[in-house]
């Protein structure tokens, strides 16, 4: 990862950019990137960047111009079709000067403008300066892989930065609690919308793109994930899966760009085993993986890990968290996190994550796969009680159906056999909302 950060001041504001707040906000990133930093300063505009190195190591240094400077680039991120957008753009007559995927994200748009964003294949935060129209571009990608928080100012100056501690460096805004988020923090470990625990900072939501000029400030979204279901076309379950199979294949082999070491993190679950499996089919080394475990015997599933590492002969190493390491972790987790902890399975990714470190640069993981891989049992569950749901509104009226329900409802038994019953079709509608989204 980078870190990414800037300001901008409307031109009959009378404010300058001030170069040592920018310097804090950008230092305040250095655990984001520490192999390199760079600032941009000019009149009311400041963007600063601490580079972590992936690709085109030597190069790639940021801020990045544009040849005829009109373009400024902070980016943090990876493009993943980077080698397919980098031979269309010099196909078109592109010269490039390095061979980094910040490189593609500056000419791709000095191309195509605002239409580039939709075509970048990956996790990036973009913040672009164009100095001829004066506009200040932030995108962010499709499901918010990578943060980007902004502050926007009453006499319309905006501040933007990778991590939330930044924007309080430069003094964008007081930490003061933001009350009406916090029930929403409460009832989702994290506020659910565009707003943080913070009063004034916002956060640029996933799939969207930001544009502020003169003060003004407009956001639009660029993706949603489609809704409603395709038509069934007819193909069997073995052509569906082979089609998965394939697809997965390439989304791994598109991750494995770098030329830094990378590796593994490997839980012993259905989601980072079937990567490691994939990845073991596509590079000649030995995988290296890492896995982590509390002390507690019931939160230890490094047996699973071991299994996994044994079938596919990684370079495996593992890391134990006691009660001690734990609570000694969490203050400093808490300051990088921005926000209260919601998830103590962060202090256990924080110790792999330092692990990791002393051996590789970039590291694949299974995060946010169970929902394709369905590694967990209520989706099993969920399944059975829609066909049960949808048998039993079929055979039976409606007038029945409520009848029963109330007595579910009314008679159901106190304790975990009247829970798991007022939660099946028997007590709710038999659809995906009601037995699975809010159940």
């Amino acid at each position: 990862m980078c870190g990414i950060c800037g300001v901008v001041h409307p031109a009959n504001s009378g404010r300058r950019a001030d170069a040592a707040a920018l310097e804090r906000m950008r230092d305040t990133l250095f655990h984001r990137g520490p192999d390199g930093t760079g600032s941009h300063l000019a009149e009311q505009v400041g963007l600063g960047h601490r580079r972590l190195s992936i690709v085109d190591v030597a190069h790639g240094a940021q801020p990045m111009y544009s040849a005829d400077r009109r373009y400024v680039l902070v980016y943090n991120g990876e493009i993943y079709n980077h080698p397919d957008l980098m031979r269309q753009l010099q196909s078109s007559g592109v010269n490039y000067t390095t061979h980094c995927d910040t490189e593609t994200v500056l000419h791709l748009f000095e191309r195509d403008r605002m239409k580039s964003i939709p075509q970048l294949r990956g996790m990036f935060a973009i913040g672009l300066w164009d100095a001829q129209q004066r506009e200040l571009v932030l995108a962010r990608d499709r499901f918010g892989v990578k943060p980007l928080y902004y502050v926007h100012g009453s006499d319309g100056s905006l501040w933007f930065a990778s991590e939330i501690k930044a924007l309080l460096a430069a003094g964008a805004v007081k930490p003061t609690l933001n009350r009406t988020a916090l029930p929403d923090y409460l009832a989702n470990h994290a506020p659910s919308g565009n707003e943080t625990l913070f009063e004034g900072v916002m956060r640029l939501p996933p799939g969207h793109t930001l544009i502020w000029r003169d003060g003004a400030v407009t956001i639009e979204r660029y993706w949603e994930l489609p809704a409603g279901e395709k038509p069934h076309d007819g193909r069997s379950d073995a052509d569906l899966v082979d089609e998965y199979r394939e697809r997965f294949r390439e989304a791994v082999r598109m991750r494995l760009m770098a030329d830094v070491p990378l590796g593994m993190f490997l839980s012993g679950g259905i989601d980072s085993a079937a990567i490691t499996a994939m990845m073991a089919s596509l590079v000649s080394d030995p995988i290296r993986t890492f896995s982590v475990a509390f002390a507690e015997r019931e939160a230890n599933e490094l047996h699973y890990a071991r299994l996994v590492a044994g079938r596919y002969n990684t370079d495996h190493r593992e890391i134990v968290v006691n009660p001690n390491d734990f609570w000694a972790a969490v203050p400093r987790l808490v300051w990088h996190e921005d926000e209260p902890m919601a998830h103590p399975s962060s202090v256990a990714l924080n110790f792999v994550s330092r692990l990791a470190a002393a051996h590789v640069k970039v590291v694949l993981t299974g995060e946010g796969s169970d929902e394709t891989l369905a590694g967990y049992n209520r989706y099993r569950v969920t399944i059975a009680n829609l066909a049960l749901g949808n048998a039993w509104e079929s055979a039976t009226p409606r007038a029945l159906r409520s009848l029963v329900r109330g007595r579910v409802l009314a008679l159901a038994p106190t304790g975990t056999a009247g829970r798991r019953l007022r939660r099946t079709f028997l007590a709710m509608p038999a659809d995906l909302d009601a037995l699975y989204f809010d159940n």
